[in-house]
């Protein structure tokens, strides 16, 4: 299994997808890279002798990935919070940062579904008779 700037890339899979496992590394910019390596995309992974590897290595150097990236997209937010942006308030606020919709959809940035306002019968005749026993006393 090859490993190019510290990360297992996998052996089964043609070169041009096997490095988009690293992280930062997409479809898009895997083309430069293989071109800059002068590395067939259609080869297998495993198939990739030394001096191919090392070329990669160098040429994936040339693009911030996996810790650096993280730290840039980090560092990127913190400063739109900072600056109090919109961006970085709705960051701060965990919800889409985008422009998207969020009152049919965002489950995934707003998290499980909670009712609001709604009781089923049973809760409600509890609280009901809840506050008559409060009016009592």
């Amino acid at each position: 299994m090859p490993r190019i700037s510290g990360v297992d890339v996998p052996q089964n899979k043609r070169t041009e997808i096997a490095l988009t496992s690293i992280f930062g590394i997409g479809r898009s910019n895997v083309t430069q890279i293989l071109k800059l390596a002068n590395v067939d995309a259609n080869k297998r992974a495993k198939d990739l002798n030394g001096d191919e590897i090392v070329r990669l290595q160098k040429a994936v150097e040339t693009v911030p990935i996996e810790g650096s990236l993280k730290k840039m997209v980090t560092e990127s937010i913190k400063r739109l919070r900072q600056i109090g942006t919109y961006r970085g308030s709705r960051h701060t606020h965990r919800l889409p940062a985008r422009g998207q919709r969020t009152r049919h959809n965002a489950r995934t940035k707003r998290g499980k579904r909670m009712t609001v306002g709604a009781l089923k019968k049973e809760e409600a005749v509890k609280v009901e008779e809840a506050k008559k026993a409060e009016e009592k006393k």
